[in-house]
């Protein structure tokens, strides 16, 4: 296979050009120690992450080796454990030299790096300015309001940094109010995953374990940056590639973490700069265009199974699939031109796939939103099982999907409950354990909350972390909808934007981090979390407490919970925030099939895996097989690209994770100091008549074109019609409106977007 790696990137635009981790990566952790205000003591926190018995990261979701590296972070990790650990603090003190309209007008660094949020704090109209309280006037009042509001209308929202623990309680809690909306961040990333793949094979979750990377021969690429959202990863990848595992990626950036990479833990690669070729073939599909990529691979497979025979399983196709012929009648009817057109690859690379694809024994396809946050992401993903199931790629040995999931326990919060879908919880064993009923309607996504805060149905948010009004869409619709909730209570580690949008019942709620000593009244405690692969650990803080007013996270959802719920002698709050095992045993009882013995297993080395039925050819799908489906069009965009309608998609940097703005240095994609661009591809600003570092407006195409952003134009290597633009200031451009079909996930990876320019050539100026 012909290496198309880092030669092919576009010489006229920025790039990065040395590899993926090396001496880059540690002088980015070394920076941040300098910077982040932590102190030395945060290296003994760096050296237990992700070890057994250690601290569990509270980035990315990816998995927890049970033989693990010298150091098992990466850059990332330490960012954000730095992060956490910092020695500024944010008390009433600070707080009170600042108004809230002033602090709207602050930037996301800006606000984050104000420090640890140390006592809880109500927000007063008439100062227009948070002052301190108590915890007790804060339970008081919070539970005494959500008493006085119909269950139905108040949101209790979750991010996915919250442990088991805290999220089993968080959801009970909610269900014993008398609700099911329980959005979390799994709704803006990957609840598309949990939806198309449980209609599909059965399992909302991937496939695929750890030991499967070590026995692969292929691995398929779709819209995911390993090297800035999931860094060690790229250690197995880099194994696989040492023993011969060829690796082709999809994706409209060239992103650098599937270039090249050069392992920090290698002293060789360190002292020579060799780096480890991670790719064989680089394709830059255009957004939205991986579903016709894949039916040009599937196209090509079912000719040389016609021409040849032996490129299909049809053993298992005929055992563990239905629905394969109309599948294969649409992909064998679709035509070369319109498949090229519309994934931008010529037909001669995706052939070259298909080949390579049917010569391989185990193929694992992994993904990112790039295949998710479109408005038809959940035929992309049917897309990918299809292509894999042609083969027989699922329940065996090496192969399978790979979803990589981002917050360090959103798979986990989904698995113990935190769902707004009652028919994925056992709520009948839920009502017998605790002596209550559960509400059985469905409740609210996040586009269905952020529209109840725009329409006034939604009177109370309840966040347990996060940054929900800065990550959804239409911030500039909702902003000011904020500020009119009786009720707003945000449990939080730092100050963000969401806290600035406030109102009379606007309440801040501090908590421990992670990494943090959490002593309760049976002594220290430890918490858990579910990886990208399924496997549950163990986390003990180590760190004091930044300040002793802090509560833990199950402390404040056991007193938030006592404070408004009539008494059960069944939920046993105080008992609970004592001891977090007897939660785990809560837990046990309810799941008892995935979490049996589960205090006992807690620590288990790589973490214990909870199963998954389709590595037994077990498919828990209405038909009882492994689903084919058919697409209606060969885009998974929802509108049509033309040479005034771009398609925006949105990026994070290597200097953040998710909301979170560590600083101004896209070291991978060589971008540094500015957030406030767009990128183009050249050969798209010489057709526009644009110019480096002209000001221009970003307008969205769908209603009324109020969605406006101005930026800097970049030229960057990308598609033909492709824009990018920083996430999630660019948020303001995406409608409420534009998100996946089946799943709800806002379309972030596919929003049209125009183009505007100021008429007056020589200042460049946008309008607006």
């Amino acid at each position: 296979m012909t290496d198309r790696s880092a030669k092919e990137q576009d010489p006229r635009t920025p790039f990065y050009d040395h590899p993926t981790g090396g001496w880059g990566s540690v002088r980015s952790v070394l920076n941040q120690l300098g910077h982040g205000n932590a102190g030395l003591s945060a290296l003994d926190t760096l050296w237990h992450q992700n070890k057994p018995r250690g601290h569990m990261c509270t980035s990315c979701a990816w998995a927890k080796p049970a033989h693990p590296h010298l150091a098992e972070f990466c850059e990332n990790g330490a960012k954000a454990t730095v992060w956490d650990h910092t020695k500024t603090l944010c008390g009433p003190d600070v707080l009170s030299r600042h108004t809230a309209t002033e602090l709207r007008t602050w930037g996301d660094h800006e606000l984050e790096m104000l420090g640890r949020l140390t006592h809880p704090m109500r927000f007063d109209a008439a100062t227009d300015r948070y002052v301190e309280t108590t915890w007790e006037e804060a339970f008081a009042a919070i539970g005494a309001k959500l008493r006085g509001i119909d269950p139905k209308a108040a949101v209790f929202y979750a991010s996915g940094r919250a442990s088991l623990e805290t999220s089993y309680l968080w959801a009970l809690y909610a269900r014993a109010y008398g609700h099911n909306n329980l959005p979390d961040s799994s709704n803006m990333c990957h609840e598309t995953t949990s939806v198309s793949m449980k209609k599909r094979i059965g399992s909302p979750v991937g496939t695929c374990i750890l030991d499967d990377f070590e026995h692969c021969d292929l691995l398929m690429f779709f819209g995911q940056n390993t090297g800035s959202n999931s860094p060690r990863f790229l250690h197995p990848i880099q194994a696989a590639r040492k023993r011969g595992c060829k690796v082709i990626v999809f994706n409209p950036v060239r992103e650098r973490g599937l270039i090249e990479f050069a392992s920090p833990q290698n002293p060789a690669q360190m002292l020579t700069g060799q780096a480890t070729s991670m790719s064989d073939l680089y394709l830059q599909v255009k957004p939205g265009g991986d579903i016709a990529a894949i039916a040009g691979i599937a196209k090509h497979l079912f000719a040389m199974e016609a021409a040849q025979g032996g490129v299909l399983d049809h053993g298992f196709l005929a055992e563990h699939t239905h629905d394969f012929a109309p599948f294969r009648d649409w992909a064998t009817a679709q035509v070369w031109e319109e498949i090229e057109a519309t994934s931008g690859i010529d037909r001669a690379d995706l052939e070259q796939v298909a080949e390579v694809y049917a010569v391989s024994e185990r193929v694992i396809g992994v993904y990112g939103m790039g295949l998710t946050q479109h408005v038809h992401g959940a035929k992309s993903i049917g897309m990918l099982i299809n292509l894999l199931l042609m083969r027989g790629n699922m329940g065996r040995e090496g192969a399978g999907i790979c979803p990589v999931r981002g917050h360090s326990n959103v798979q986990g919060q989904r698995t113990v409950g935190i769902a707004e879908k009652p028919e994925l919880v056992p709520l009948d064993k839920i009502a017998q354990q605790f002596d209550f009923d559960p509400p059985r309607d469905t409740g609210m996504t996040t586009i269905e909350a952020v529209q109840g805060v725009l329409d006034g149905t939604v009177k109370a948010f309840v966040s347990l972390g996060g940054n929900f009004a800065r990550a959804i869409p239409d911030q500039g619709h909702a902003d000011p909808a904020w500020s009119k909730l009786e009720m707003n209570v945000q449990i939080a580690t730092r100050l963000n934007r969401s806290h600035t949008l406030v109102g009379d019942g606007t309440w801040l709620l501090p908590c421990l981090v992670r990494g943090e000593v959490d002593r309760q009244a049976s002594g220290p405690q430890a918490v858990t979390m579910e990886d990208s692969l399924s496997h549950i650990h163990g986390s003990i803080g180590r760190r004091p407490v930044a300040a002793p007013t802090l509560l833990s996270e199950v402390a404040i959802v056991a007193g938030l919970a006592k404070a408004t719920l009539d008494a059960n002698p069944k939920l046993r709050w105080d008992d609970w925030t004592g001891d977090y095992g007897l939660v785990r045993d809560l837990i046990a009882e309810t799941y008892a099939e995935q979490f049996h013995d589960f205090n006992d297993r807690m620590f288990q080395p790589g973490g214990f895996y909870r199963g998954n039925a389709v590595r037994h050819r077990e498919w828990k799908t209405e038909s009882g097989k492994a689903e084919f489906t058919t697409p209606e069009g060969l885009s998974a965009l929802g509108h049509v690209p033309s040479e005034a309608v771009f398609t925006l998609i949105t990026l994070r940097s290597n200097d953040q994770f998710n909301t979170t703005i560590y600083g101004f240095d896209d070291r991978l994609r060589g971008l540094k100091g500015d957030r406030k661009v767009v990128l183009i591809s050249p050969a798209d600003i010489a057709a526009l008549n644009l110019r480096e570092g002209q000001s221009v407006m970003l307008v969205s195409s769908v209603d009324n074109g109020d969605r406006r952003m101005p930026l800097r134009v970049t030229a960057y290597d990308l598609p033909r019609g492709c824009v990018a633009a920083y996430y999630p200031e660019a948020n303001v451009l995406v409608p409420l409106s534009a998100h996946d079909e089946e799943s709800k996930t806002p379309a972030y990876k596919g929003v049209p977007v125009r183009i505007e320019v100021n008429e007056d050539r020589r200042t460049g100026s946008g309008r607006g």
